[in-house]
């Protein structure tokens, strides 16, 4: 009797020391709770092979178990299924935050042993993206003190939002929502339009993504193959554009027709006569550069993305590398504010600027992990933790981008440039020819061009797994969609190479729906089923709903 009241999906010979997707670890002696080992074919996918099948015998055995469970209550364990019933563990299968399954050996279970520490790194590690270059301009865009103040409610205000998800599936009742995804409970409550939304606008960011991706790519691209250049060939190019002097120059390149006083354009110097003007002809930025990036398009074509999942580290490298090259900067610079209400300039810092929900825009994606927190939090080992190490993370990622926003924001050398030439990537007000900003864009690219590969197959997963119920339904299939996207990254970064419009666009659009909208309605509704929604809570929960509409309707007035 004893045995038959173990955990139900304890795997045989699981080895501890496995490791599965992304570094995620599972420990089988963890495994409280029982679970379902069993999805329908069409849906599992495999890291090194999307043909696996799970027997009839299986199929068989989880439905059994799934209406047992439904005879007595989620505490009740009379019914739970002895271990000599269990599949073996090869058959045993993970959901993941794409709505299929993944195999993971050594795993029977969302449950595993990341600690704390791990978690809230991860989670860290998950949401510092590409927005962290645009917020010193979203600084900029909504004044210096009303960017710090929005700096800190949108961290509080998406953090109750993911609290909210995290709890989602709590309050669902008689169903085992363990494996659930957040799609999984915008279904429960909203039918097929809740799962079908829900990918839309889970496409929406990672298309959005990988048009900001592509962008930043061919500006790192440009800016390292002409750093390169102008070292082989004994090139001395100072940027024909606004700047201070010195070792530590700032330019302005928004606005190269400005006088900046003591400021002085040098001409080129070569040592290798007149090639310079044919390299800036086959190396432009919006023309040429991003084509070449076209070869990226191989990449996408693999089936598997563990190969790129091996990089992930280089998003903390790079991360941590920008705040050290901040911290340098702003030493060397100094500090550069003119709060002087009683005489206005072109110096002069306001606190409030009209632009403000540009910067919302760019935050709503700067704090958005909604899609998978469920899937990261999983694997903590100390599940009544989850709440806590969410919240840590969300104070570390929000410090971070304080961070780096205020100093860089403070240090811009103002006189003799004016705060309005910060860039929307922070990096482009450094020269090609600054050593610590082309490192930085080294570390960048290289990051990007193994991370959007593993963007370029989640998109596709998504669509053509949803679509086709295969996600690879052929290598023309592949080769359509992924043409597709590529393309739509060349016309932007030749068209519209503004990485803040297409971050705060792309963050106020999916933000609508995965942070504003669907857990304030899922909890709403969840409590009005339990006679428990108050006027209070209603109002409170109305008014997320209603600022995050306010602030997609923002960005397209701005």
């Amino acid at each position: 009797m004893e045995e038959d009241i173990r955990p139900l999906l304890v795997p045989v010979g699981g080895d501890e020391n496995d490791v599965g997707i992304l570094n995620i670890q599972f420990n089988p002696e963890d495994l409280k709770y029982k679970r379902p080992f069993h999805v329908e074919p069409t849906n599992i996918v495999n890291v090194n092979d999307d043909t696996q099948r799970v027997t009839d015998e299986a199929s068989a055995m989880n439905k059994r178990i799934h209406y047992y469970s439904r005879l007595t209550s989620p505490s009740d364990r009379g019914l739970v299924a002895p271990d000599h019933v269990l599949p073996a563990p090869e058959e045993i299968y993970v959901y993941s935050p794409l709505g299929t399954a993944f195999k993971i050996d050594g795993c029977a279970d969302g449950q595993g042993k990341n600690s704390s520490i791990v978690t809230i790194f991860m989670i860290w590690n998950t949401m510092m993206g590409t927005s962290i270059l645009s917020i010193p301009w979203g600084i900029k865009q909504a004044g210096f003190t009303t960017g710090i103040i929005l700096l800190l409610l949108m961290g509080m205000l998406t953090l109750y939002c993911c609290y909210r998800v995290v709890k989602s599936r709590a309050m669902i009742p008689l169903i085992d929502t363990s494996t659930w995804e957040f799609p999984d409970v915008c279904k429960y409550y909203f039918g097929s339009f809740g799962q079908w939304s829900s990918l839309l606008f889970s496409l929406v960011s990672l298309i959005g993504a990988m048009v900001v991706y592509w962008v930043l790519m061919s500006n790192f691209l440009f800016n390292t193959g002409k750093f390169i250049y102008n070292y082989v060939h004994g090139v001395n190019v100072t940027d024909l554009v606004p700047g201070t002097n010195g070792s530590d120059r700032v330019i302005c390149p928004g606005d190269a027709g400005q006088e900046v006083p003591g400021n002085q354009t040098l001409l080129i110097v070569s040592a290798s006569g007149g090639g310079f003007p044919k390299f800036e002809e086959l190396w432009n930025k919006s023309k040429t550069v991003p084509l070449y990036l076209s070869v990226i398009l191989l990449l996408l074509n693999f089936k598997s993305p563990s190969f790129f999942a091996k990089f992930n580290m280089l998003g903390t490298i790079s991360v941590v590398y920008l705040v050290i090259l901040v911290t340098v900067k702003a030493a060397r610079l100094g500090f550069h504010l003119e709060f002087d209400w009683s005489q206005r300039s072109e110096y002069f810092v306001p606190e409030f600027r009209i632009l403000f929900p540009q910067l919302t825009g760019v935050l709503t994606l700067a704090f958005f992990i909604h899609n998978c927190v469920i899937t990261l939090l999983k694997n903590n080992k100390d599940q009544e933790k989850n709440v806590r190490d969410l919240s840590i993370a969300y104070f570390l990622v929000g410090i971070t981008y304080i961070y780096v926003g205020v100093l860089i924001f403070a240090a811009f050398p103002s006189p003799p440039l004016s705060k309005d030439c910060i860039e929307q990537n922070f990096l482009d007000n450094f020269p090609s020819n600054d050593i610590m900003s082309f490192l930085a864009r080294i570390f960048l690219l290289f990051q990007m061009v193994t991370v959007y590969p593993l963007l370029g197959y989640l998109a596709r997963v998504q669509l053509l797994g949803h679509v086709f119920g295969n996600v690879y339904p052929s290598l023309l299939h592949v080769l359509i969609f992924n043409i597709a996207v590529v393309g739509v990254g060349i016309a932007m970064a030749r068209f519209y190479p503004n990485i803040g419009g297409i971050i705060r666009y792309s963050g106020a659009a999916c933000g609508l729906a995965f942070v504003f909208v669907y857990p304030s309605l899922i909890y709403m509704i969840s409590l009005h089923r339990e006679n428990r929604l108050t006027w209070l809570g209603a109002v409170v929960h109305i008014l997320i709903i209603f600022l995050g509409v306010a602030n997609l309707i923002a960005q397209f007035l701005m």
